[in-house]
């Protein structure tokens, strides 16, 4: 009998190791990486062309793939509370295909009540388990028809069975330029990202956008929508992918273009490291980047009300106005020839665990 036992179990045993075999042979057979300096169309491009001394509005907004619902968590974050109480998230995927479809058109009204010209969009799935494949971009795109678009992908995952309890499952996700003014050129840029075993198959294909906008005085509107690295200990990756886009300013700037970085940066870019109100202690994941941080000629503008409004909550706990930590992390950099001043729009975190950010700005005379 005790022997039927043991090769009963060394035969449970096996087809778990193969299980994970086979399931790791797939994983590394779906992976790849996007390559650099992809060029990408401008969908429905506008006609109109951006005019020296007129001022205009760009909103950057991380949508959260519509999942975060002020109740909702996510799996991957982690916290502490102050009185030492470990924390972590409980869902991979949105709470509901209905939940989803809720916080989707909420992260649209958000832009329609703001009518910006510009939008920089980041965490758009196309089609997603995470999201029950619904398709945000083209939710996105016919309610608002008056953009031209410009789409890249930066996650394209395998079936990712993780939570056991919640599958992320799979991804194919990206990052969203909105346009009413008319776009030359669109170029990715490839991110550096991490390529251990583990974190290579679950963490975003990074990158950041450049979108070239003919202005009437002959020069250019060099758009950049980004999102930088989270999760990354230490912030070894982030270092390497603030070099890179550093390099892409000094470029643009020696060109005397007028730059605008917009998106999520994953950095305290506001000085609001211990700004607001929380009963958690500061997350390991939170860094801060400076001015002197950038590229010469380059600075971050500070929202006016940057220490009232925080643009992104923890993800460990559901969320709750002086108990979660919530910190400034989305936002804009311009290039010292460009007139502008930012807000950051309190939108209670409703429908995203990230705030949007307006920036009100004009270039040239």
């Amino acid at each position: 009998m005790k022997k039927k036992i043991l090769v009963s179990l060394l035969i449970v045993i096996g087809i778990l190791l193969l299980a994970v075999a086979v399931y790791v042979i797939y994983m590394q057979c779906q992976y790849y990486r996007i390559e650099d300096n992809l060029s990408i169309e401008t969908e429905n491009n506008q006609e109109e062309v951006v005019q020296a001394g007129t001022e205009y509005k760009i909103m950057t907004y991380n949508i959260g793939f519509g999942a975060y619902s002020q109740d909702y968590s996510f799996f991957m974050d982690t916290g502490e509370m102050k009185d030492g109480t470990q924390t972590r998230g409980h869902y991979g995927k949105g709470m509901s295909a209905e939940d989803v479809e809720k916080n989707t058109s909420g992260c649209i009204e958000r832009v329609k009540e703001q009518n910006p010209d510009f939008v920089f969009l980041q965490e758009v799935d196309v089609k997603a388990d995470r999201s029950y494949e619904i398709n945000q971009r083209d939710e996105i795109l016919n309610s608002l028809p008056e953009y031209g678009s410009v789409f890249a992908n930066n996650f394209h995952s395998a079936y990712l069975p993780v939570p056991p309890w919640d599958p992320h499952g799979a991804v194919n996700a990206g990052m969203l330029t909105l346009s009413k003014y008319h776009i030359d050129s669109n170029v990715r840029r490839q991110f550096p990202v991490s390529d251990a075993f583990i974190t290579k198959f679950t963490d975003l294909d990074r990158c950041f956008v450049v979108s070239r906008c003919p202005v009437s005085n002959g020069k250019e509107l060099v758009l950049i929508n980004v999102h930088l690295s989270a999760y990354d200990e230490g912030g070894k990756i982030r270092a390497k992918q603030l070099e890179l886009l550093n390099q892409v300013l000094a470029q643009e700037g020696e060109k005397g273009n007028y730059i605008i970085v917009g998106g999520d940066f994953n950095h305290d870019i506001a000085d609001t490291i211990e700004a607001f109100p929380s009963e958690q202690k500061i997350p390991p994941w939170v860094f801060q980047l400076s001015d002197e941080s950038l590229a010469e000629g380059f600075h971050f503008v500070k929202a006016e009300n940057c220490m009232q409004v925080p643009t992104c909550r923890g993800a460990d706990i559901p969320y709750e106005k002086g108990v979660d930590y919530t910190v400034v992390v989305d936002g804009f950099i311009v290039s010292d020839n460009v007139k502008a001043s930012a807000q950051n729009i309190d939108g209670e975190f409703l429908y995203s665990d990230h705030n949007p950010v307006v920036l009100t700005f004009s270039v040239g005379e």
